[in-house]
């Protein structure tokens, strides 16, 4: 529906008129050297290079940068920002405390050096990529290995891979080296869709015109920034993307085949195979009994049957899901005139876009026909390539501050934002490539830097409020609301049951069985049996598409079906109706009463201490203890525990 409305508001669109190549984002990256600062202020203020290319914007707008922001303050917005977890009160304490002039620093390399990092910028990545482990539509089935992607992501940002490597494993680690478990399970990237597999055989040239139209997108939208899926079915209306680039551009993946690869050996494979064809036996029998069967008593027992069969059915066995390159199968790419495939255009084989790089553009060479997919991510890597990582320091940038400096990450084009620092992110992916292509020393420059080190409010903010409503010159830090995620990881830290283990297969938590039975196959949700499973970081949850979790979609959560790539924030009677009457928060909340009683006594003035350094990080105020202590004085601790879930210090980053 959303690729059909896009097309839709393309062909009304007026034709482009702008001449190819002179957009700013097709432009070659400059690497433009450090503004000059001629007041003592200014340049003493500059900590990273970062500080420089800011200010120089501020003093231009006759605005200023707030003041540093406290310590307590910087470590609950570092911990969350680089690991997605709360600091303990202990580590507070410990921070706020030391008296070395590297303190900051050496915080820095702790939090970037914890495995939960990689957890957190993950989570990131895992939005734009649309990460899912069903198909979506109607069926939803699962697709087995799949969370092996997500485990990769994770280990490729704690080990810090170079930019490069992490994306040409996943556009063709399965063509370069095969035989590569790791590489193999990076390729799943071409996997992460949502595939209609109820539209019968899989190989039908709609149904295939389905699948390589997701994967030509998301190559557009994850690496190049550019929406050329609106060149499907025309010429783009915005951006000088000619029809017959985007079919070029997918020939990269005509040869492109879902490969299932099965972990186990053939004997057990034999076994499973034998059971579960026994058993789809058994339900195909029963489909047709209930076929005919309108109602009454006979059709409940059929129902109930089925259910049961459905139950029945082996988990699927330990594999990798992934991609493979079958030359043998290769779709016949043509310009499809309105995307349709029964209308068959030109002929055309992979190509880089000639209309936007001109520099680098032409047909693939024969040469490498027999890897196209690593002939694509060659060009993608290419250091001097205009938008590849221009468009990934710019994602890095608005998971720091919130906004990017381009503020549509997903669109670069001629209809996207223009860019509120251009020299600084061209700066930034000039020094990310010299920096060897690594996510840390980049984070490092950010974070830094006196421009992260703000306090989220300004002495001046009714000038910055009117110069710069939007805070697009970062005169003060950008407070930001919690994810879905990190509210209920932040949750259970405060309860003290996060259960820290990492990697493995996906965890499925109780849900309201009204939600299941929504499911076209509700046996498909199966509880995890060990409790304590159910207390892990919300990452290792199962991402289902047609079943997401209450807390999660209150708060934002994507959908799944398309890239994400900026959540929305917003603010509705239904979040609070998750933290007051939902059934994770309740049922934390019951623990957490028993926390503050363990550590806190029954005297309320030290539960109401316990529960802000706790929820918080820091102590209440004197008003809100004062309003705290007497509401335990009528309503029981659990009820407070619960209130402290909704407060905005626990809610927000400031």
């Amino acid at each position: 529906m959303v690729r059909i409305v896009c097309c839709i508001l393309c062909a009304l669109a007026l034709p482009a008129t702008v001449i190819a190549g002179q957009h700013w984002a097709f432009r070659p990256r400059s690497n433009p050297p450090l503004p000059k600062l001629a007041d003592v202020e200014g340049r003493a203020w500059i900590r990273t290079s970062v500080d420089a290319f800011i200010l120089e914007q501020l003093q231009k707008n006759g605005l200023r940068p707030a003041p540093e922001a406290d310590r307590a303050t910087l470590i609950r917005r570092l911990s969350f920002d680089l690991t997605g977890l709360p600091p303990t009160p202990s580590a507070i304490a410990a921070f706020v405390d030391d008296p070395a002039p590297d303190a900051y620093e050496r915080l820095v390399d702790r939090l970037l050096a914890s495995p939960h990092y990689g957890e957190r910028w993950a989570q990131h990545w895992l939005d734009v990529v649309r990460y899912a482990e069903s198909d979506g539509f109607e069926y939803d089935r699962y697709r087995p290995g799949m969370w092996r992607y997500r485990d990769y992501v994770i280990r490729c940002f704690n080990e810090d891979m170079p930019f490069d490597r992490f994306v040409t494993d996943q556009i063709a680690g399965d063509e370069i080296s095969p035989n590569n478990t790791e590489r193999q399970i990076a390729a799943g990237f071409h996997r992460l869709g949502p595939v209609r597999r109820n539209a019968g055989n899989q190989a039908v040239a709609f149904s295939r015109n389905e699948v390589l139209t997701e994967m030509t997108d998301a190559v557009g939208m994850v690496f190049l920034g550019l929406t050329v899926g609106c060149a499907r079915c025309h010429d783009h209306r915005f951006d000088d993307f000619p029809q017959a680039d985007y079919y070029r551009l997918q020939a990269f993946l005509a040869a492109t085949q879902e490969h299932n690869l099965v972990l186990a050996d053939k004997a057990t494979q034999a076994d499973w195979q034998t059971r579960t064809e026994k058993i789809e036996a058994e339900i195909k029998q029963l489909q047709k009994q209930l076929a005919g069967e309108v109602s009454g008593a006979r059709r409940s027992m059929l129902e109930a049957k089925l259910k049961d069969a459905l139950s029945r059915l082996p988990p699927a066995l330990p594999g990798i899901c992934t991609v493979r390159h079958v030359p043998d199968q290769a779709t016949e790419i043509h310009v499809l005139k309105r995307g349709l495939p029964e209308r068959k255009g030109k002929q055309v084989g992979p190509g880089f876009p000639t209309a936007l790089f001109a520099d680098s553009a032409g047909d693939l060479p024969a040469k490498d026909t027999s890897k196209p997919r690593a002939a694509l991510a060659r060009w993608l890597t290419a250091p001097d390539h205009p938008l590849t990582l221009r468009v990934f320091v710019n994602r890095v940038w608005q998971y720091h501050f919130g906004t990017g400096i381009v503020e549509t990450p997903n669109d670069f084009g001629h209809n996207g934002g223009m860019p509120s620092h251009p020299k600084l992110l061209d700066h930034l992916a000039s020094v990310f490539v010299a920096e060897g292509l690594r996510l840390r020393p980049l984070h490092r420059r950010i974070v830094l830097s006196s421009t992260y080190r703000q306090a989220s409010r300004s002495p001046d903010a009714a000038l910055g409020r009117a110069k710069d409503p939007a805070n697009r010159l970062l005169w003060q830090f950008p407070r930001r609301r919690l994810s879905a995620e990190e509210v209920r990881d932040a949750m259970l830290v405060g309860v003290g049951t996060l259960n820290l283990k990492a990697g493995g297969e996906s965890v499925m938590l109780p849900v309201d069985s009204d939600l299941v039975n929504l499911l076209y196959d509700p046996t498909q949700w199966r509880v995890t049996a060990d409790p304590r499973e159910h207390d892990r970081r919300s990452i290792y949850l199962i991402a289902k598409r047609n079943l997401r979790l209450p807390l999660g979609q209150a708060f934002d959560q994507p959908d799944l079906q398309t890239s994400c790539p900026r959540r929305e924030t917003s603010t509705h009677a239904l979040q609070a109706l998750a933290l007051l009457n939902g059934q994770t928060a309740n049922r934390l909340a019951e623990v957490f009463a028993e926390r503050l009683e363990r550590e806190a006594g029954t005297d309320p003035a030290r539960q109401v201490e316990r529960a802000y350094r706790l929820a918080t990080g820091r102590p209440p105020t004197a008003v809100e203890e004062k309003l705290a202590v007497a509401f335990l004085q009528t309503q029981p601790l659990r009820e407070f525990a619960l209130a402290m879930f909704n407060v905005n210090a626990f809610l927000y980053v400031e």
